[in-house]
């Protein structure tokens, strides 16, 4: 909708009115607008089924306007293997968070990748187990503090940070893996047409897709939320490289 003076943004046809629960600054809003807007456009709202896991994504079924369910703890990846399955028509995604998906969730997610599932995960990385008090992640930067690493994580006794989308795209059954971020307007248009592409790659039956959003958490990093888009350009980028991991031969030739 536009006015004279400037352009207004209306809530998407994918999103119920529900008023969110996310803290003030934190970009997981941003991705649900992505997903609303996408499933929009590509008319799949009647026929999408999301699955949200225990974490900061648990109440996702809350705001999209689509059906959904809820899954255990890093589940979220059998959970979505069955639905898609039975209904292989559906158009089936995951909204997982680093600690369910990259901790409690690393088996379902490597041997559903591994079985090459036509489903597809949006995956967001936002460095620590933001829904139970921002302890340490598998993805938590080396030095970085957290509740349950107050000085920092350190490599040699914690071990170094898992980089999802570059393992999962070695696996043969993955047809897109990529990485994007949502800490500025340029880099949320690259992450909305990388998750187009996602759902596109589902629709044709190429196999396994997943995005990776690099998304802040001000109130358990301790920043503002114009710091903590600015902790993710400066620290996490550099550690977690922008990029295209894998893009199988079929899902090239999609133009979005």
């Amino acid at each position: 909708m536009t006015t004279p003076n400037n352009l207004v943004y209306e809530r998407p046809e994918g999103f119920t009115d529900t008023p969110t629960h996310y803290c003030p600054g934190c970009t997981h809003g941003v991705a649900h607008r992505l997903i609303a807007e996408v499933l929009k456009d590509m008319n799949l709202l009647d026929r999408t089924i999301g699955v949200a896991p225990v974490g900061c994504s648990v109440f996702a079924y809350n705001y999209f306007d689509t059906d959904f369910v809820e899954a255990p703890h890093g589940r979220a990846p059998a959970m979505a293997t069955g639905i898609k399955r039975v209904l292989p028509d559906r158009i089936v995604f995951t909204y997982q968070g680093d600690g369910d998906l990259a901790s409690i969730g690393m088996g379902e997610i490597v041997h559903a990748a591994a079985r090459g599932e036509n489903l597809t995960v949006i995956f967001l990385n936002n460095a620590n187990f933001g829904m139970t008090g921002g302890q340490m992640a598998p993805t938590t930067l080396p030095g970085m503090k957290t509740t349950s690493s107050p000085l920092g994580r350190d490599v040699e006794t914690q071990g170094f940070p898992i980089r999802m989308a570059e393992m999962l795209s070695t696996l043969d059954g993955v047809g897109y893996c990529v990485r994007r971020s949502l800490h500025d307007p340029k880099n949320i248009r690259l992450a909305k047409k990388a998750i187009r592409t996602a759902f596109e790659t589902q629709a044709r039956g190429l196999g396994f897709s997943m995005v990776e959003l690099l998304s802040t958490c001000p109130t358990n990093w301790g920043m503002t939320p114009v710091d903590s888009l600015k902790f993710v350009e400066q620290h996490m980028v550099p550690f977690y490289p922008l990029g295209d991991y894998k893009v199988a031969a079929g899902v090239a030739q999609i133009k979005v």
